[in-house]
């Protein structure tokens, strides 16, 4: 398996649209060229939930992930959201991936675990399937626990322990399963990648971990960057002030009613820092309310998130 390094900032960013609702491949190259330029970013997720993964095509996804792996000019590994529901639809997703690509595959559980649980073992079998029909190098991926589809420790450590995995993206979003949780999978596999995707609990989680999986990311990747090194480092006090900077953007793009709208708030922010002409989504995502945009352009400028210049 190919050695893959996550430890650092990778941002998941939202797939731009044309005003038609068409894939904006030339929006694309500006946002992950961006990107890319950022020093400490390590890779980009895409096809997730901030990019509207499922709600494109198999052609489209085969497009997002060549348009950004040319917008990063190969300097960056583009992960690919995996979501199909069967084991072997997600397998076959998965080579399209390779075909198209992609590095690495972050897999997400299949969706009907989530109201209805997992039997005992199944999520060791979609893993073991993707892996063995596509060789991609695989991302564990640990859903909210508030979810039926969130694995408890036995099954993170079975799954981990597999060929083929090399990190994990948790969200369990309770901190008493992340205190005690992390530090036995860090003990039990030392080389496995600890990535947070806590984007609105991200000060807790910023000081074990090896780096950040978020959406947030492809938003304000600086102070991110900036965040885990002061996590790093161990540095609560200047982790706290970039927290405390950064609350405002926080707050007008995750504190919502629904965390999808996070996806829609991504778009405007990125709006107004100059990367988007528009916030076009997919429904059934739907606009902010009106105001919105000025609430998350001016949250941005209160943490110094201002226009940025894109290479051409």
């Amino acid at each position: 398996m190919m050695t893959i390094d996550l430890r650092g900032l990778v941002p998941a960013p939202v797939t731009p649209f044309n005003r038609d609702g068409s894939v904006d491949v030339d929006s694309i190259h500006r946002l992950g060229g961006w990107l890319a330029g950022v020093e400490g970013v390590k890779g980009l997720v895409v096809l997730g939930h901030a990019g509207e993964g499922t709600f494109l095509t198999q052609d489209e996804q085969a497009l997002v992930i060549r348009s950004f792996r040319e917008a990063v000019n190969d300097s960056l590994p583009i992960i690919a959201g995996i979501t199909g529901e069967g084991n072997m639809v997600a397998a076959v997703e998965a080579k399209r991936a390779v075909d198209a690509g992609a590095a690495a595959g972050l897999v997400y559980p299949s969706h009907g675990w989530l109201r209805f649980g997992y039997q005992k073992g199944a999520p060791q079998t979609r893993y073991k399937e993707i892996y063995e029909t596509s060789g991609l190098p695989l991302i564990l991926f640990q859903y909210p626990d508030a979810t039926k589809a969130s694995y408890d420790l036995e099954t993170q450590l079975e799954i981990a322990g597999q060929e083929g995995v090399f990190a994990t993206k948790n969200g369990v979003r309770n901190m008493k399963r992340w205190d005690t949780e992390i530090p036995v999978l860090r003990a039990t596999y030392p080389d496995l990648q600890i990535l947070t995707c806590h984007d609105e609990y991200l000060l807790h989680t910023m000081f074990d971990v090896d780096g950040a999986l978020v959406g947030y990311g492809g938003l304000a990747p600086e102070p991110l960057v900036e965040l885990i090194a002061a996590g790093k480092a161990k540095n609560y006090a200047a982790a706290r002030a970039i927290h405390d900077r950064l609350l405002p953007v926080t707050k007008t793009v995750y504190h919502r009613g629904s965390h999808m709208e996070g996806t829609v708030a991504l778009k405007e922010g990125l709006v107004a820092r100059g990367i988007l002409e528009h916030a076009t989504v997919r429904r059934p995502l739907l606009p902010l309310a009106d105001g919105a945009g000025d609430e998350i352009a001016q949250a941005l400028k209160s943490a110094n998130l201002g226009s940025v210049t894109v290479p051409a």
